[in-house]
């Protein structure tokens, strides 16, 4: 089990350094110049020079990666005896602590260090601390929301197979996956938070705080949850409803489930008692792959409902060609979805034994 759970982890570290890789040299073979959008029309040459030398944008590309990498690392090098250079360590800069001297090069251990915004000059990982919640609440929502609905329309559309409850399920489930979410969510706002504001009391966009238009503050606002929940939710309540409706009539066809209902007990307690707990199994499965998905697949829904979440900010920075926020909030959602899925591979090689052989 030991040697399962390493292999996962080496397999997930070494997906992490692939797409590390990749953000890096894609953001970094993109047209554009950095200094000049953060300077504007009345950019000199010297400035321009002064702050890619800050930047570190006038070495070569390979040495770049590598800077990257060491401030990436939670266990990173940096110089002691350049007081100019941009590998030297402060903790100002980079947190963590010094561990040890070795030829003039200082052992840090500290956190990931995602460098600073292009325009506002602040720290990325204080940025993303500060959209991740928006986020991750909005998909949190979203994933109870489809898998509440869906297992509930799931098992009533294989209860009643063949009915016109099964066959408008299908068909919401089968449109669910069709549509395009920037749509859905299109649709969802101007019925819901438009046509039908007086009736429902939402709005069409909104963020999870918003600030009191009489001057007290900033406060919760839950309402504007509800819309974005519900269309970011569509496309996993699809996959849900089927899977669902065929799980249950696969169990309701098997032996045990027979000799329940042959034993004279009630449809009620044969369903509920008998067939359900073994119909959601292969759902808990795939709700588990979705919500990471659902982390990394919510920028569409943020921009059509002005949820200031990671998309959002994602959005605005590539607007700005503000490239360490994009990539920074690019490797945090890979990091939460390899996350979440080496955890769920580990769980499957515990519960099940035939996982850690294959």
């Amino acid at each position: 089990m030991i040697q399962f759970i390493t292999k996962r982890i080496t397999y997930g570290f070494f997906v992490l350094l692939g797409v590390i890789s990749v953000v890096f040299f894609l953001f970094n073979v993109l047209p554009g110049d950095p200094a000049r959008m953060m300077l504007g029309q009345r950019a000199d040459k010297a400035s321009i020079e002064a702050i890619n030398k800050d930047l570190g944008l006038n070495q070569p590309l390979p040495v770049q990666f590598a800077l990257y990498l060491n401030d990436l690392s939670p266990i990173s090098l940096h110089n002691t005896s350049d007081v100019d250079s941009r590998t030297k360590w402060t903790a100002e800069k980079y947190g963590g602590f010094s561990l040890l001297t070795i030829s003039g090069y200082q052992v840090v251990i500290k956190a990931p260090y995602l460098r600073r915004s292009y325009q506002s000059q602040k720290k990325v990982n204080e940025i993303i601390s500060e959209t991740l919640l928006e986020t991750t609440v909005l998909a949190v929502s979203a994933i109870l929301f489809a898998t509440f609905l869906g297992v509930l329309l799931g098992i009533l559309s294989a209860i009643y197979k063949d009915s016109w409850l099964d066959r408008i399920s299908l068909l919401f489930a089968t449109s669910g996956m069709a549509l395009p979410s920037f749509f859905v969510g299109i649709i969802i706002a101007w019925v819901f938070g438009y046509l039908l504001a007086d009736y429902t009391g939402l709005n069409m966009t909104g963020s999870l705080y918003e600030v009191d238009d009489l001057g007290r503050g900033e406060y919760l606002a839950l309402s504007n949850l509800i819309l974005p929940a519900m269309t970011l939710g569509v496309r996993p309540l699809s996959v849900i409803v089927q899977l669902s409706r065929n799980s249950m009539l696969e169990v309701m066809s098997q032996d045990f489930v027979r000799t329940a209902v042959a034993k004279g007990l009630s449809k009620h307690i044969v369903i509920l008692k008998h067939a359900l707990k073994n119909a959601l199994n292969p759902v808990l499965t795939a709700v588990s792959g979705m919500f990471a998905s659902l982390m990394a697949g919510a920028v569409f829904v943020e921009i059509v409902f002005a949820w200031k979440g990671i998309g959002w900010e994602v959005v605005n920075a590539l607007e700005k060609y503000d490239l360490p926020v994009v990539m920074g909030a690019v490797l945090v959602i890979a990091v939460i979805f390899v996350v979440i899925n080496m955890i769920v591979d580990i769980l499957y090689g515990v519960l099940d034994p035939r996982v850690r052989v294959s």
